[in-house]
C-alpha cells in the first residue's frame, strides 16, 4: 500500500516573503481558497504577531476553510504564540507552528544564548502552547547545520513537551542530498515516536544551490511523511521546494517513491498561472512542469519522436496538471454563466462582488478586442484582486511623444480624497509616464527590470506588463494588463508603488524557517 505524504504548503507566509510578492487580503484569501483546492493539506497562512495586516490574514484565512489545517507561525515568545491563537479561534482544523534557531551560528550571532537555554526555551514555549492547542508543529531552525547529537536533543526535547509534528529545515539551502536524506533516516530510526508514527517527521527545503527537490525527494525517500513547499517555489532568496515539482516528480517516479498525496494535478497549473498574475513573479521559459518551455520541441528529430509517439520526449502529459493549448474563451456576447463556468474550471472563486468586478473588465475588454483567451481572464482576476490595496489609482493619462519633439506626459493621480494632475518628459512616453508617477507620489524610484509581453493571439491581445522598481533598496513587483502598452505600463507603476505602500503599513517581522 502506497504511503501517504501529506502538503504543508507554505505560499502565503514564506512564499510572500519574495522580493516583490506582497499580496492583499484579498488575493491572500482568493489565493488560499484555490490551494485548499488544490488538495493541500496544510496552509501556512501567515506569521500574525508581525503586523496587523499579517493577523487580519491569518484570522480571514482560517475562517473561511473548512478542509484544511491553518498555521499561524510563531517564535519561541509567549507574545507570537497568543497572537497565533487568537487569529486561529476561528479556525476549523488550527495549529501553531513554532520555531527557534538552533545552529552554532545562530547561538552565537543571533540569539547569544547557549545549548541549555535553548533547551529551556522550548520546553517552556511548548509547555505553554499546548495548553492552547492540540496540533504544534517544531521547527530547530538552521537545522541542517545544527550538531546532530544537539539537534536530536533538541527534536526530544520538543517531542516530549508536546510537539506533534517536527519539521527538519534546510533553512539556507545548504544540505546536500545524500546528507540530508542520511540524516532524516537518522532521525526517523532514533526516535520512536517518529518510527511508530505517533509524530509526523516534516522537512522544509531552500533553494539556494538549486537542490530544495533533491532534498525533499531524499527525505520522503528516508521517512519523512510530511513536504513544506510553495506554489511555483517562490520564497525567500532562491525560494522553496516547489510544490508541482514534488508532487510531478513524485508521480512519474512512482516506481521510486510509491506514495500518495491529496493534490488535485489538473488544477496544478491554473493554480500556478493564478499565483504568477497576483504576484507579478513570472515564470522562467525553461522552469520544470509550467515554463513554456517543457511541452515545446524545435529539434527535428524531437518533433518526429512526438508525433510518432509522445512519451519518447515526454514524461508527462500537459492534460495531467491542467495544461491546454490556449482556448478562445468567448466574445462581448457571452454571458455570465458561461465565464463563471470557465473561473471555476481553472480553480478561481470569487465572491459576488468580486465577480461582477471581473465580468464588468471582461466586458470592456471584449469591447476593444474580437477575442478574449484564457490568459486575459488570470490578467482580468489579478488586476480585480489587486484593485484593493490601499494607494495610489491612476485617473487618467495624456502622453504627448514623436520623432521631432520632447515626449510628455501628463497623468491625474487619487491617494483617498486627494486627487494630483502631474505632467512631467522623458525619454520617451513610458519614461514620461513613470516620471510624472513618482513625482505625484512622492518617491524616489530606479526602474530595476521592464517586460511587455502579450497576453493571448493577434494583433489586438492585451499587453503585459510587468516590472520591478526599487525603492529605498527594496524590490517592488508591479503588473498589469491594457490593450493600451503606456496604460499597462502606467498601472503596473503604480501596482508596484502601491506594493511598497502595503509593506510600509505591514512594516513587520519575517521569518527563515
Amino acid at each position: 500500500m502506497a504511503r501517504y505524504i501529506k502538503i504543508f504548503d507554505t505560499t502565503l507566509r514564506d512564499g510572500e516573503q519574495s522580493p516583490g510578492a506582497s499580496m492583499t487580503l484579498a488575493q491572500k484569501v482568493e489565493m488560499a481558497e484555490a490551494l485548499e483546492s488544490l488538495g493541500v493539506d496544510i496552509i501556512e497562512a501567515g506569521f500574525p504577531v508581525s503586523s496587523k495586516v499579517q493577523f487580519e490574514a491569518v484570522q480571514e484565512i482560517s475562517s473561511l476553510l473548512k478542509k484544511a489545517t491553518v498555521v499561524g507561525l510563531a517564535r519561541c515568545v509567549r507574545k507570537d504564540i497568543d497572537a497565533a491563537y487568537e487569529s486561529l479561534k476561528k479556525a476549523a482544523h488550527p495549529m501553531l507552528h513554532v520555531f527557534i534557531a538552533t545552529s552554532p551560528l545562530h547561538r552565537q550571532y543571533k540569539l547569544k544564548k547557549e545549548k541549555p537555554e535553548i533547551l529551556a526555551s522550548i520546553a517552556e514555549h511548548l509547555d505553554y502552547a499546548r495548553t492552547l492547542f492540540d496540533k504544534i508543529e517544531f521547527s530547530p531552525e538552521d537545522a541542517s547545520r545544527t550538531e546532530h547529537d544537539y539537534l536530536m536533543e533538541v527534536i526530544d526535547t520538543a517531542i516530549e513537551h508536546g510537539a506533534t509534528t517536527i519539521n527538519i529545515p534546510d533553512t539556507v539551502g545548504f544540505a546536500m542530498p545524500l546528507e540530508f536524506g542520511e540524516l532524516i533516516r537518522k532521525i526517523v530510526e532514533r526516535t520512536p515516536a517518529i518510527k511508530e508514527g505517533k509524530v509526523t517527521l516534516s522537512v522544509h527545503c531552500h533553494n539556494d544551490l538549486g537542490l530544495a527537490l533533491a532534498n525533499s525527494l531524499a527525505a520522503v525517500e528516508a521517512g519523512a511523511n510530511q513536504v513544506e513547499v510553495t506554489l511555483n517555489g517562490i520564497g525567500e532568496r532562491a525560494g522553496n521546494c516547489a510544490l508541482e515539482e514534488l508532487v510531478m516528480g513524485m508521480e512519474v517516479r512512482r516506481d521510486i517513491y510509491d506514495v500518495d498525496t491529496h493534490i488535485r494535478k489538473e488544477y496544478l497549473y491554473p493554480t500556478g498561472k493564478l499565483l504568477q498574475n497576483l504576484t507579478g513573479l513570472l515564470f522562467q521559459r525553461n522552469k520544470p512542469v509550467f515554463g513554456d518551455n517543457v511541452f515545446m520541441h524545435e529539434s527535428g528529430i524531437h518533433q518526429h519522436g512526438v508525433l510518432a509517439h509522445r512519451e519518447t520526449y515526454e514524461i508527462m502529459n500537459p492534460k495531467t496538471i491542467g495544461r491546454t493549448t490556449e482556448s478562445l474563451v468567448m466574445g462581448r456576447h457571452s454571458g455570465k454563466h458561461a465565464l463563471k463556468e470557465k473561473l471555476e474550471h481553472y480553480n478561481i472563486k470569487l465572491t459576488d462582488d468580486q465577480f461582477q468586478k471581473v465580468f464588468d473588465r471582461f466586458a470592456e475588454i471584449a469591447d476593444k478586442k474580437k477575442e478574449v483567451y484564457d490568459e486575459d481572464l488570470f490578467s482580468i482576476v489579478s488586476t480585480v484582486l489587486g484593485a484593493s490595496i490601499d494607494g495610489y489609482r491612476l485617473l487618467y493619462f495624456h502622453v504627448y511623444t514623436g520623432n521631432s519633439l520632447i515626449p510628455t506626459a501628463t497623468i491625474k493621480v487619487q491617494e483617498k480624497e486627494k486627487e494630483t494632475v502631474v505632467s512631467s518628459t522623458g525619454d520617451g512616453p513610458v519614461d514620461a509616464v513613470f516620471n510624472a508617477i513618482d513625482i505625484c507620489c512622492g518617491i524616489t524610484s530606479t526602474l530595476d527590470e521592464y517586460i511587455i509581453q502579450a497576453v493571448g493571439s493577434g494583433k489586438d491581445a492585451q499587453g503585459q506588463v510587468k516590472l520591478m522598481l526599487k525603492i529605498e533598496d527594496e524590490l517592488y513587483a508591479g503588473k498589469a494588463s491594457s490593450t493600451d502598452i503606456i496604460e499597462a505600463s502606467a498601472l503596473a507603476y503604480l501596482n508596484a508603488v502601491n506594493r511598497y505602500v502595503l509593506k510600509n503599513i505591514t512594516n513587520g517581522h519575517t521569518a527563515a524557517v
